[in-house]
């Protein structure tokens, strides 16, 4: 965390981790239990039906109901770190949240810029949080960070 209350790089990137770890946790016994072992060394990019599914749907469906109703996914809660949104401090309307999901694809794509610009915004936001008006802080933060930001 900053010194003014928002989410940093690293902060984020130790939560996504965990998330990360939390997901693995289930796909990969699932996705070993129907396809077997080979599915781990295939070529293929999309094995069948349950691939998509557990592989691009669940994780989707689950990151944006965790945001939708707590304002973080495990691992920011975890680490006690909330999506708010960037005008209001308030939570962020479900369409900011799947925005942000989306907005994901956008920043990973060149090299992942969109996601290390945490690391030089003043704000602390990526590409996503600037698209779907958002900012991650830690909750002790509140939303006097954002009030405050947004009178300088």
């Amino acid at each position: 965390m900053t010194e003014n209350g928002y989410a940093g790089f690293w902060i984020r990137t130790f939560a996504a981790i965990i998330d990360s770890v939390l997901i693995l946790l289930i796909l990969v016994p699932a996705l070993t239990a129907i396809y077997g072992s080979g599915y781990w060394v295939g070529e293929s990019f999309v094995e069948g039906a349950w691939d998509f599914i557990l592989n691009y749907l669940l994780p989707a469906i689950a990151v944006i109901g965790f945001w939708v109703y707590k304002s973080a996914t495990p691992g920011k809660m975890l680490l006690k770190l909330s999506i708010v949104d960037a005008q209001t401090g308030e939570k962020p309307s479900a369409r900011q949240f799947v925005g942000r999901y989306l907005g994901y694809y956008l920043s990973m794509l060149p090299l992942f810029l969109g996601i290390i610009w945490i690391g030089f915004d003043k704000r602390k936001q990526g590409w996503h949080d600037k698209l779907a008006g958002t900012v991650v802080i830690k909750q002790k933060a509140a939303k006097q960070i954002v009030f405050k930001d947004l009178n300088q």
